[in-house]
């Protein structure tokens, strides 16, 4: 348990509460996103924002992959295990999420076609093995964190001549994320909470840009103590007002990332000239594609796959939650026509959504509290 009990310390989150408390002028006021939908659950299961002054609020941003990805992408999944017929393997978070007329991949699955849960890219690999007459296709999805896993399934598949394998590519970019919502304008940010496991892959010299523009960055763990850290750095930075990029995730993240993960995704991923966000738009440069050398390996490709952009479902407020400008309680649906067991919205359903930590812990449940609206 340690790294776990140890930075659950509700004395030592204390002591560190009352740091913050201690170090907040009283003529400011701070502004810091939680990028990571990871941190965002923390926040809400330790209810951390009770511990810190008025003077804070945090804002919760795009970190969550399944919420970020728009609907025209998920009705392209089920249209491979539907109209193509092959067997769709994807992660668990994935098979809830609706699509068009609520459509998701759990009901196409109920509906007859074949979607596997899977826990790895190495259980999709086995499933191709295993089917020798059957197409498997991967749905990829994630930030840097899941990518290296599909670039490793890639290099397997083209050293084994496995031929009946392909990937569904939509990983994004966390910078591009990130840069998307500071240069958006409206919200008044001061810093930024940096996901510790997608940093772990890239290293923390992306997030250069955004301290050389003004805005503290502090890249921060998973537990309650890692995010009070991070926040009280964040404080010090503001009031000295030398934004910088920080590291407080050292037992877990070395400053370059992980370079071996790095190479693997160079190798067999390249830039997507431009991608769809829900809640962001098109972005240029923020997602990956199969680079040309494992095109055989490209679903898109193999079976001449169409996107479709698609709207929100009306009255959802997913697009303004993962851009932090709406809580999820301000949705006219949460709680109401969208809840855990019948889901509108991806952010509801994901278990890095706002609005699932908002329900989960009860969050929606607490008095209106006026200084952690969103300006």
């Amino acid at each position: 348990m340690r790294f776990s009990s140890e930075f659950r310390d509700g004395s030592l989150a204390r002591r560190i509460a009352a740091a913050i408390t201690a170090e907040c002028r009283p003529d400011r006021s701070y502004s810091f996103m939680e990028f990571c939908g990871g941190h965002t659950h923390t926040i809400a299961r330790y209810s951390l924002e009770a511990m810190l002054p008025d003077s804070i609020r945090l804002v919760h941003g795009p970190g969550c992959p399944v919420c970020v990805l728009p609907v025209g992408r998920i009705d392209s999944g089920i249209e491979l295990a539907r109209d193509y017929g092959v067997i769709l393997c994807t992660y668990g978070d994935m098979m809830r999420v609706p699509g068009s007329q609520r459509l998701s991949l759990l009901k196409a699955k109920a509906a007859g076609g074949d979607i596997r849960m899977v826990w790895s890219t190495l259980d999709a690999l086995k499933i191709a093995h295993d089917n020798p007459d059957r197409e498997v296709v991967f749905f990829a999805i994630g930030f840097e964190t899941t990518t290296p896993p599909t670039a490793m399934a890639l290099k397997m598949a083209k050293a084994q001549g496995l031929t009946n394998f392909s990937v569904f590519c939509n990983h994004v970019r966390t910078p591009s994320a990130m840069r998307a919502v500071l240069q958006g304008g409206g919200l008044p940010l001061a810093g930024v909470i940096g996901p510790g496991h997608v940093s772990a892959v890239i290293g923390i010299e992306p997030y250069e840009e955004f301290s050389e523009r003004g805005m503290a960055v502090v890249v921060a763990g998973f537990e309650p103590l890692d995010l009070l850290q991070a926040i009280l750095m964040l404080v010090r930075q503001v009031n000295e007002d030398t934004p910088r990029v920080e590291n407080a995730y050292v037992r877990a993240l070395p400053a370059v990332g992980n370079e071996r993960a790095q190479a693997a995704i160079a190798e067999t991923m390249t830039l997507r000239k431009s991608f769809e966000w829900r809640g962001l738009g098109t972005l240029p440069d923020s997602a990956l594609r199969l680079a040309d050398d494992y095109a055989e390996f490209d679903a898109e490709l193999r079976f001449d796959l169409p996107y479709r952009t698609v709207p929100d479902p009306k009255s959802c407020a997913c697009a303004e939650v993962v851009r932090g400008i709406k809580q999820p309680q301000q949705c006219p649906l949460f709680g109401r026509a969208c809840t855990p067991d019948n889901p509108i919205g991806s952010c509801m359903v994901s278990s890095e959504g706002g609005c699932a930590a908002h329900w989960l812990y009860g969050r929606h449940q607490l008095p209106d509290d006026p200084r952690k609206e969103i300006a």
